[in-house]
């Protein structure tokens, strides 16, 4: 792999922390957990890619 094929999992890495952050933060003001929830299963989403990428 090169170029974005490495920086690939980095920047899901990235935005799986960014989304598990904002997830948390929506569900714990109350006003959107809904949205909140969406977002921490994103998070597990990427994190899944890219375990799966890195095998």
């Amino acid at each position: 792999m090169s170029g974005i094929g490495q920086a690939a999992p980095a920047l899901a890495m990235l935005a799986a922390f960014a989304c598990a952050i904002g997830g948390g933060v929506l569900i714990r003001r109350g006003r959107e957990r809904f949205k909140g929830v969406l977002m921490l299963v994103m998070a597990a989403v990427l994190v899944g890619n890219v375990l799966v990428w890195t095998m």
